[in-house]
């Protein structure tokens, strides 16, 4: 792995204003003031809102209290999806801060997981780990592990611990000299305009001809209408933690600097801005 440093902090340490504010219809005993707070773009809601949680709870009738659940203008925001990717998918056009609607009753159990511990996140983020290394390494990294390595990944995301996390997370990210880079990329593509919740197969960093295969090379093969549209006006925004990496960008490099800290790259495709 390329030694990036720099790269990696600043994905890691990329943070989103939020505000929240108790929906409408719940029932308070007195008026719940909004509560803001930096969102990191690597973790999970339900894993840092602890804060948000003990806030609003202050002013709700404890009968009423029940699961709590996050929205943005009508949409359910899904809790195993990181941060950034939400805000990305969903706001990244809008003006900040962030404003999340907070909810305690009517749980949309059409639209998200139930998520009543941080066990259940813990959970589902060491099955992505286990699934990317499966395609990078088929599973060899991280069942070479111990215990205790994969204890370290989850209290680095849990902790907001950059060092911690990637002691052991850039073993994840290594490969053999003789290769040019991993098995195939784990990668995961969401479209703003569709109900497909992700596109998602195996596709390799290199081509056969030796070549690096590159951002755009992977869109074209799985979702060419991003990038050629067909009356040659650009609509779509192609973005990764809040930016828009240029399509000429070897996906190896992506792959090692850009994942989230699941070892996936989460890729939006968003409308383009009219205004």
């Amino acid at each position: 792995m390329t030694d990036d440093k720099d790269v990696l902090r600043d994905v890691w340490f990329g943070r989103i204003p939020t505000c929240f504010t108790l929906y409408q219809d719940e029932i308070t005993e007195r008026e719940a003031e909004p509560y803001y707070l930096l969102l990191p773009r690597i973790s999970y809601l339900t894993l840092v809102t602890d804060k948000v949680k003990k806030h609003f709870q202050k002013v709700m009738r404890q009968e009423e209290v029940s699961e709590i659940w996050f929205e943005y203008e009508g949409t359910p925001l899904k809790w195993h999806y990181p941060i950034g990717l939400l805000f990305d998918l969903h706001a990244s056009n809008t003006a900040l801060p962030w404003s999340i609607t907070v909810h305690f009753k009517n749980f949309p159990e059409k639209d998200l997981l139930h998520c009543h511990s941080k066990d259940v996140i813990e959970a589902h983020f060491m099955a992505c780990i286990k699934e990317a290394d499966a395609l990078k390494h088929k599973s060899q990294v991280i069942n070479e592990m111990q215990k205790k390595d994969h204890k370290q990944l989850w209290m680095g995301l849990q902790n907001d611990k950059f060092e911690q996390f990637w002691a052991i997370n850039r073993k994840l990210m290594e490969y053999p000299a003789e290769e040019s880079g991993f098995r195939y990329i784990p990668f995961r593509i969401y479209q703003a305009t569709t109900e497909r919740p992700f596109i998602q197969k195996l596709f390799r960093p290199i081509a056969s001809g030796g070549e690096l295969h590159t951002l755009g090379d992977l869109l074209k093969d799985v979702c060419p209408g991003a990038i050629t549209p067909e009356d040659g006006e650009q609509k779509t925004q192609v973005m990764i933690h809040g930016i828009e990496p240029m399509l000429e960008t070897p996906l190896q490099w992506l792959s090692e600097h850009m994942s989230y800290p699941d070892n996936f790259l989460h890729i939006s495709i968003i409308p383009r801005p009219t205004d």
